[in-house]
């Protein structure tokens, strides 16, 4: 509705994510979005989340490896698989495609699909190391770079690719099926 097309492969219900949306998509939509007469009057503006926001909403105050449990080592990987499919749609449950948001469990802030469906894209560009350098307190995320953040891994990944932590990074003209985004509600100033 908001940019008049659905470019997913999958198609026909509503509530599936949208994928093979490039990142600069993802941002027009945003701004599109923030523009709707509705969300001007209520001055409510959108964008895509940064890295930090995206993991601090995915772990819901959780420190561990996953928003439900606070062990901070790795399980056996049978193990992690069989505690994230309550949680996510990942290549064990999927089928290979996405699905409705909203079908599994929540984390404890009620966001749902923070892990698998579609990898998610963030504000941020991407630099493998830039954690070992950052400040501790809301990093926004390297200056330069080629590519932009992607979190949460998708429906054809392992589960272990699907982790809090997990980062990847993508070029901003990637589509794929495999690629969507969520998107921030901005504070006004008070």
């Amino acid at each position: 509705r908001v940019m008049g097309n659905n470019p997913s492969r999958f198609q026909g219900e509503p509530k599936r994510p949208v994928e093979h949306v490039s990142w600069d998509e993802a941002v027009e939509f945003c701004r599109r979005l923030s523009e709707l007469p509705g969300e001007k009057l209520a001055r409510r503006q959108y964008a895509l989340p940064t890295e930090a926001q995206w993991e601090y909403a995915c772990r819901a105050g959780n420190p561990g490896r996953w928003w439900f449990s606070t062990q901070p080592n790795p399980v056996p990987v049978d193990a992690e698989k069989e505690f994230v499919i309550p949680c996510a749609w990942i290549g064990a449950n999927s089928g290979g495609q996405t699905h409705p948001v909203g079908q599994m469990r929540a984390n404890a802030w009620g966001l749902h699909d923070v892990y698998g469906n579609v990898w998610e894209w963030c504000q941020d560009r991407y630099d493998g190391g830039y954690y070992a350098t950052s400040p501790t307190d809301n990093p926004t995320g390297p200056q330069g770079g080629s590519h932009h953040v992607i979190r949460g891994g998708c429906c054809n990944d392992l589960a272990m690719g699907c982790r809090s932590a997990h980062r990847a990074g993508n070029s901003p003209e990637s589509r794929n099926g495999e690629i969507g985004f969520r998107v921030a509600l901005l504070q006004p100033d008070k």
